[in-house]
């Protein structure tokens, strides 16, 4: 017999909170105690584990969803389930856990897809917000944006509600730059180009949810302002006078755009403010042999008072944070890097006059200054939030922000460090009570044959230069083949146009077109019935079974990955091929027409499991292949491999899928109408929508 008492004498921190072992049960078990406004920190584990609550109040959140501890309460968490228990009440919430290893239990809860959907919580999904100073080329486009809309799409067949959210940066100090170069205002640049961007987009088959255009947003820069406040009534921040660069010349205050230098972590070359190279931020003063874009001059250093925000200080907060969300290795081996510094004062005002100025500005000394537009964004997605809320009649605020929502961030590494460490620090002191869910998801550099996509050396493919109605599922489908998701990769022109000509065409597109005219031949042109299954047969199918659990797992939230969805897509058709090779040998023999139909309606299995899991990527090519089969357009993700109704009329032999590498082709008619009618449907709280881009090494999107 044991008997054991809760002895909060016993207890120890963990998990932010006191726990205290209890020995002898034969699995893992202790008490546990979470003091009154506490909570324990966010984790998850291979363990399956049951809390029984014994006194207080609270909540229990697992994967976000909320539900009630009291006494008498028992809640079992499935290996892999993130939770947390919060103490709701003015008492200590007590409870038992007890938690053991079951590695079967385990494996299935990895890959249960009912654990990682959402559910009702509203999924709210960011692409980096480009800066209005260019036009998006293909290295923007294969990381955000792409990422971010085949993330919706598969979200949205497994039923759930998800938004895609971007817009245009428009106060960030290169549209300043460039607006300098080109002879207009900034606002007249970030205007021309985020039409330009939007554009874009639209060719690319990504229409965004909601592209918020920050200098002509309704009620945007109260917002701003509102949020900047509450962040300096934390008492966190203050106005501090630090080193800063001005030009030699002009005695123009320099950062980002005007200055570059040696990046003070690697040793790189780098802009101010953030290095492309290593992720880590600089203050400008800590560049060696800094260079003006002003003047031939070499910078002279000076004082300059600014806001300023000690980051080194919420080392703790961020990595509490990691762990609640899927942050991948990278951003926190940044993090770690970066909160080893004995310290990291941030400046989160710039003496400009471009960008939207804090109302503490005139009683602070920091009159002639705007909130820098990096911290800027971090309440610009949630005022993107409010703006969508406002069109599908949910009622979310900026200055409220829910939690039950997930936001899911896409960006690129020149991005990590304000994503993934600023942002979560201005929310903490914004809006302390809030728990922000977030998942992060990063790309690497797209270079361009072995260089950087370089918009004054003319290095670059645009994406109006290639993407046309006969292109756009071949570049969308060899971007996903190909983007940076863990390192540096190549986008070769003589690598698109092969892969077009031999396995678009060669490959996908004369499979289809053959059986097409097999079936044509064979069938009078509709879906045979199956007939005798040989063990072969049964073979096939569940290697189409297979296929669908890879690919499902490639799109699903915690290991996406657009280059194993392709590849899937791509051992798919390699698997069909091969079977429909080893089949054609019986296929016209008289006595085995039974099992030659069951051959063909497996291929024809294969073609509508393909249309249905391509659709996230390339959604085109799978409404058509669905047509095609006499299906309506995949709406649903599948969980199972289905034949085609027999008696559907096939259209495969007639259907074009592909065309030949055409990379000067004109837009067609039909998607800038598109295109027009969504800046209708889209821009209600707006002025005319001028989406935005940037030259390669200022762009987020690479």
């Amino acid at each position: 017999m044991i008997i054991n008492h809760y002895d909060e004498r016993q207890l120890h921190a963990a998990f932010g909170i006191g726990m205290s072992d209890v020995e002898g049960l034969g699995t893992g078990a202790g008490w546990g105690r979470v003091e009154p406004g506490g909570a324990s920190t966010a984790h998850q584990h291979d363990e399956t584990e049951f809390f029984v609550i014994v006194a207080g109040r609270g909540e229990f959140v697992v994967d976000g969803r909320r539900y009630p501890a009291e006494p008498g309460v028992l809640a079992l968490f499935e290996p892999f389930e993130t939770h947390v228990l919060e103490n709701t009440g003015d008492t200590d919430l007590i409870f038992l856990t007890q938690y053991w290893r079951d590695p079967g239990r385990a494996l299935k809860s990895a890959g249960n897809q009912d654990r990682l959907a959402f559910g009702d919580r509203p999924v709210f999904v960011f692409s980096t917000p480009p800066t209005p100073n260019g036009d998006l080329h293909l290295g923007h486009l294969s990381g955000p944006y792409l990422g971010a809309d085949a993330f919706v799409r598969f979200q949205r067949l497994n039923g759930a509600r998800a938004w895609h959210l971007t817009g245009s940066d428009d106060y960030q100090s290169y549209v300043v730059g460039a607006a300098r170069d080109e002879g207009r205002t900034p606002a007249e640049t970030a205007a021309h180009y985020s039409d330009e961007i939007r554009r874009t987009l639209a060719l690319m088959d990504i229409v965004p949810d909601q592209y918020t255009v920050t200098d002509t947003e309704r009620d945007y820069r109260d917002g701003l302002r509102d949020f900047f406040s509450r962040i300096v009534a934390s008492g966190r921040i203050s106005v501090e006078e630090r080193d800063a660069l001005f030009d030699a010349a002009t005695g123009d205050y320099l950062y980002e755009v005007d200055v570059s230098g040696g990046c003070p972590g690697c040793g790189g070359g780098t802009g101010g403010n953030i290095c492309e190279e290593c992720g880590e931020p600089n203050t400008v003063a800590d560049l060696t042999d800094p260079v003006s874009r002003l003047s031939a001059d070499a910078p002279v250093r000076g004082r300059q008072a600014r806001w300023s925000l000690p980051l080194h200080e919420f080392g703790t907060e961020v990595t509490e944070h990691h762990r609640a969300g899927r942050v991948p290795a990278r951003l926190r081996e940044l993090a770690a890097r970066l909160f080893a510094r004995p310290s990291l004062d941030i400046p989160v005002t710039h003496p400009a006059g471009w960008g939207v100025a804090p109302e503490e500005g005139p009683k602070t000394g920091t009159d002639g200054q705007v909130i820098w537009v990096w911290p800027e964004m971090s309440y610009g997605f949630l005022h993107g939030i409010q703006s969508l809320g406002g069109r599908v009649g949910e009622k979310w605020r900026a200055d409220d922000p829910g939690q039950d929502w997930k936001i899911v961030h896409f960006f690129g590494y020149d991005n990590s460090f304000y994503h993934s460490v600023l942002y979560p620090v201005l929310y903490k002191l914004a809006h302390p009570g809030w728990r922000p869910d977030i998942d992060y998801h990063v790309n690497e550099f797209y270079l361009l044959e072995g260089a950087k996509f370089s918009t004054s050396r003319r290095h670059a493919v645009w994406g109006k230069e290639i993407l046309g109605p006969d292109s756009v599922d071949a570049v969308r489908y060899f971007l996903c083949r190909t983007r940076p998701e863990e390192e540096r990769t190549d986008f070769r022109r003589a690598a698109y146009a092969g892969t077009v000509d031999d396995t678009l065409i060669g490959t996908w597109q004369r499979w289809l077109t053959g059986l097409g005219e097999r079936i044509a031949e064979g069938y009078d042109g509709t879906a045979p019935d199956a007939g005798t299954w040989t063990p072969e047969h049964s073979a096939f199918l569940a290697r189409l079974g297979d296929r669908l659990t890879a690919v499902t797992g490639a799109l699903r939230s915690d290991g996406f990955s657009l280059n194993r969805a392709a590849a899937e897509l791509d051992g798919l058709v390699e698997d069909v091929l091969r079977f429909s090779r080893l089949e054609s040998r019986t296929a016209r023999e008289p006595g085995w027409g039974s099992e030659a139909r069951t051959a063909i309606a497996l291929e024809l299995a294969a073609a509508r499991l393909l249309a249905h899991t391509a659709a996230p990527l390339m959604p085109r090519f799978a409404g058509r292949l669905a047509a095609a089969l006499g299906l309506p357009e995949p709406a649903v993700w599948p969980t199972i491999v289905e034949l085609v109704p027999p008696g559907s009329v096939i259209g495969l032999a007639d259907t074009v899928f592909f065309h030949p590498d055409r990379a000067n082709g004109t837009p067609g008619a039909e998607l800038i109408r598109k295109y027009d009618l969504t800046l209708l449907a889209t821009d209600r709280t707006e002025a005319p929508a001028h989406p935005g881009g940037h030259t390669p090494a200022q762009k987020p999107a690479l």
